[in-house]
């Protein structure tokens, strides 16, 4: 018999990994999410007596859904809910059917990727808010719990809470089909899959609050689930140029943060320290997007971006030209005035500062920026690049009260200072 330590390591790892595919299977047979949690979860506690008695078994993924079909089974049993159960799981399958077991279990054969794009197509619903839809695929997909997604967003755990009950009431009391949508609906519904992923990804890489300006965990977890879909979904070039953009910006968090994790831009970025493994994978799906038909979508264009950082070894080797067009065509595709701001930081690197200030402050003037901190750190950085430093100074410190991360504001202070320095 195995150590207790090492059963409980054993059991928590399994249960990371099996846990999205076994409440992606029962969701399909119960047509219920809040259930099929409760089943999930049943079905570990009987892991936990049963594994540290006999060990880990050589299937524990396969002894999990099985364990929770059978507590399904008996819960419809002792429910008289058998028939009304077995109409909603379909399947040809008669209410009358002699025998449940063999019924239920059928309902339980299909692929079980198929579960898991059902899944996260039903988490990532365009009915939900997109905090909640961030909430519950964090939940569901990614295996965390409650007070790990509160503490990662900084938000109170009841919140969170709150975010996820009421998410899965919205998606039963819709009626919401636990599907894979065809045609138009599924291209709409993938843009909210991809996007939640992205919206995790990018809390990690650049924390909104809080005492950190990154959180790994998080970028680690976005990727897993681009990874899972483009698995699941292989002919969706926006999946593979997602997972391309995760990759690259993914390979520089080591060096975007000094010892005491102050931030350290780009530019500054000891280069030796980014995973090239990394940086390989995330080209090698760049180049699948692009193949497929997709080089010209946003991801694809935001990643061939990343893509230019990642070729050059030195700074001075970046293609600031090639960005800058990169960006001229992403912003005519989807305009937004994030991305004329990102466009304006690489015309300043490509043609020199003076030919970018116009474009920020016609940035500024529109108003839709006015309370975004990086558009005044931006600002900062080229007022002093253009000797204008007080100004600069003002914009730094104007960018250090609009930003809620700590790390963020003491390096936006101290630019100010050296720039009241100079």
């Amino acid at each position: 018999m195995q150590a207790e330590s090492e059963i409980n390591r054993a059991i928590t790892a399994v249960w990371k990994s099996e846990r999205p595919r076994l409440i992606a299977g029962l969701t399909r047979m119960v047509r219920d999410l809040s259930l099929a949690e409760e089943l999930a979860q049943d079905a570990l506690v009987s892991a936990l007596r049963a594994w540290a008695a006999t060990g880990v078994p050589d299937n524990p993924g396969a002894w999990l859904m099985q364990t929770a079909k059978r507590r399904a089974i008996d819960m419809f049993r002792h429910r008289k809910m058998a028939a009304s159960k077995l109409a909603e799981v379909g399947h040809g399958i008669k209410t009358d059917a002699p025998d449940v077991v063999e019924a239920l279990h059928a309902a339980m054969d299909d692929d079980v990727g198929d579960d898991l794009l059902r899944l996260m197509f039903t988490a990532c619903h365009p009915i939900l808010s997109a905090e909640a839809r961030v909430a519950l695929t964090l939940r569901l997909l990614g295996g965390l719990t409650t007070e790990e997604i509160a503490r990662a967003f900084l938000v109170a755990e009841p919140t969170i809470g709150q975010r996820i009950v009421r998410a899965k009431k919205t998606i039963a009391e819709a009626g919401i089909p636990f599907e894979v949508p065809r045609g138009a609906e599924r291209a709409a519904r993938l843009g909210s899959v991809l996007g939640v992923i992205y919206l995790i990804f990018n809390e990690g890489y650049s924390a909104t609050a809080g005492d950190d300006w990154t959180r790994p965990e998080l970028c680690a977890e976005a990727m897993r689930l681009g990874r899972v879909l483009a698995r699941l979904a292989p002919e969706e070039p926006e999946v593979h140029a997602l997972v391309a953009l995760m990759e690259i910006q993914a390979s520089r968090l080591a060096a975007r943060t000094g010892r005491s994790g102050e931030p350290i831009l780009l530019s500054d970025q000891d280069r030796s320290r980014w995973d090239w493994l990394l940086i390989g994978r995330g080209l090698a799906a760049l180049d699948q997007a692009v193949a497929l038909g997709g080089g010209q979508s946003p991801y694809a264009l935001q990643a061939a971006i990343a893509a230019c950082h990642a070729r050059a070894r030195k700074a001075s080797d970046t293609d600031w030209s090639m960005i800058a067009e990169l960006y001229d065509v992403l912003l005519a595709l989807t305009p937004s005035a994030v991305i004329a701001l990102n466009r304006a930081v690489a015309v300043s690197m490509a043609q020199g500062p003076a030919a970018a200030l116009p474009l920020i402050d016609a940035i500024k003037r529109d108003g839709v920026l006015k309370d975004y901190h990086l558009l005044y750190g931006v600002r900062g950085d080229i007022l002093g690049r253009l000797e204008r430093h007080d100004e600069a100074a003002a914009e730094f410190r104007r960018a250090a009260t609009l930003t809620r991360n700590g790390r963020e504001r003491a390096y936006l202070l101290a630019r100010a200072e050296a720039a009241e320095g100079r």
